[in-house]
């Protein structure tokens, strides 16, 4: 049996057996884990949360893939012990729904979500994609993660957990020379070889530094208040292309919007969330 790569090891979930049953729908409970140096300076990153919520809606509804989900993110997860309730909203012949909560060793909330599941090996229909993937320079001339902060460096823990290079021109915030251009693109795939299936574009969606940093917006942190991801098909083998933007930035709030191809040139994932204005 192959092994699982961390990021499937980090978001696994266990079925606990006879959870009462709640009004309106039954709930089952999952015992899962957030594991450590998954965390933006102590902050586990938000994908990565949504993607142990949607696996264990994925096993209860018997649908692998998630196709559309939202997250509404309602306290910060720290390393520790957590459990996920997943209620059954409609199983249908194609597509089944859950609404799920995640919640600490404590009982707080930490984020509430409501996902349709489906099987994307069998998704099929027309083609017509008005996009395409953001123009990269080559892998080895891109930049990787500076060093965490526990070893001298300015990198975020989450950011060793994955392999991740960004476009020069979009790295300058790190510098204090920020573009202009409130848009990060970039390379990702995990850095032991681990495909990035349809769980782990959630991930992907979530994963790379705040567009706003290359705006006139502090360094800072950014809180994710509502994350839509839309999964449209399993992704080829390899490096995936990827591009955040903003395009509004008011009161108080911003929208960041993200596209995510595979090697193979096809769309395989979108995202949107909405945040908080950092603070300097």
């Amino acid at each position: 049996m192959t092994d699982p790569g961390e990021f499937t090891r980090a978001t696994a979930v266990t079925r606990r057996e006879g959870a009462a049953p709640t009004h309106p729908q039954p709930t089952a409970v999952y015992g899962s884990q957030v594991a450590d140096g998954w965390d933006i300076l102590g902050n586990a990153n938000g994908g990565y949360l949504l993607a142990s919520v949607a696996r264990a809606c994925a096993i209860e509804l018997d649908r692998p893939d998630p196709v559309s989900i939202t997250g509404h993110f309602l306290s910060p997860g720290t390393p520790g012990p957590t459990t996920i309730e997943v209620s059954t909203q409609r199983v249908g012949r194609r597509f089944a729904t859950a609404a799920a909560n995640l919640r600490a060793g404590d009982g707080k909330l930490l984020l509430s979500a409501l996902g349709s599941f489906a099987d994307l090996s069998e998704a099929d229909g027309p083609l017509r994609v008005d996009a395409q993937p953001p123009d990269l320079p080559p892998v080895e001339e891109c930049l990787g993660a500076p060093p965490p902060v526990g070893e001298g460096g300015e990198g975020p823990n989450f950011m060793h957990k994955v392999d991740m290079r960004l476009h020069p021109a979009d790295a300058g915030f790190r510098h204090g020379r920020p573009s202009g251009d409130p848009r990060v693109r970039g390379w990702f795939r995990m850095p032991d070889g681990e495909h990035v299936d349809p769980l782990g574009l959630l991930c992907v969606l979530d994963a790379f530094p705040p567009t706003v940093f290359n705006s006139d917006l502090p360094v800072a942190w950014v809180p994710t208040l509502e994350f839509t991801a839309h999964v449209r098909c399993r992704p080829a083998p390899g490096w995936l292309a990827c591009e955040f933007t903003t395009r509004i930035v008011s009161s108080g709030f911003l929208e960041e919007d993200g596209l995510v191809w595979d090697s193979e040139g096809r769309l395989v994932a979108q995202s949107r969330q909405l945040a908080l204005v950092p603070r300097g």
